[in-house]
């Protein structure tokens, strides 16, 4: 996660935001286990446009994508991603994203667009989910939060900054 979302002057690296934990949650509940996913096929080559198509849940696509990552890391470099040197590190995820990577048994590229998806979610959803750690990526795009209660603002503070502290769900029980 620290690949993708790296630390900067303004947020923390994505692991110390809570994106990992987002993903993990995300993949052990509905989403991950494909509950309102169509699962029977066929499974013919689709069209990006078409959204996720794959008899695999997205918890198996993610399992069998890190498998798949690490095998073509230890084939390539003697070590695990996590393992490699930040460089290595940003240089599979570049390739991966480019499709220069041929990993086994899924799409490198589909890989780590579903994993880019669910990072940014992770980064920007609501803090009750497991990411955006202390409303970070809200604060830092000045976001005020879920309520919507700022709609009685917006002239007063047309072209100006809104400088509120976020709300999010647990902030309304």
């Amino acid at each position: 996660m620290d690949r993708l979302i790296p630390a900067d002057n303004l947020t923390p690296g994505g692991t110390d935001c809570g994106v990992a934990v987002f993903i993990d949650r995300q993949l052990a509940g509905a989403w991950g286990s494909g509950d309102r996913m169509y699962m029977q096929g066929p499974w013919q080559k689709g069209v990006s446009t078409q959204g996720y198509q794959s008899p695999l849940t997205p918890a198996e696509f993610f399992r069998a994508g890190i498998a798949a990552t690490n095998g073509y890391c230890r084939k390539t470099f003697q070590k695990e991603f996590d393992r490699l040197t930040v460089d290595q590190q940003i240089k599979v995820l570049q390739d991966m994203e480019q499709g220069r990577v041929a990993i086994d048994g899924v799409s490198a590229q589909e890989f780590f667009n579903l994993l880019l998806a669910a990072a940014m979610q992770g980064f920007f959803g609501d803090p009750i989910y497991g990411g955006n750690r202390d409303k970070l990526a809200w604060k830092m795009i000045g976001f005020p939060g879920v309520i919507a209660i700022y709609s009685e603002h917006i002239k007063t503070y047309r072209n100006k900054k809104y400088d509120v502290e976020p709300k999010s769900i647990l902030d309304l029980s």
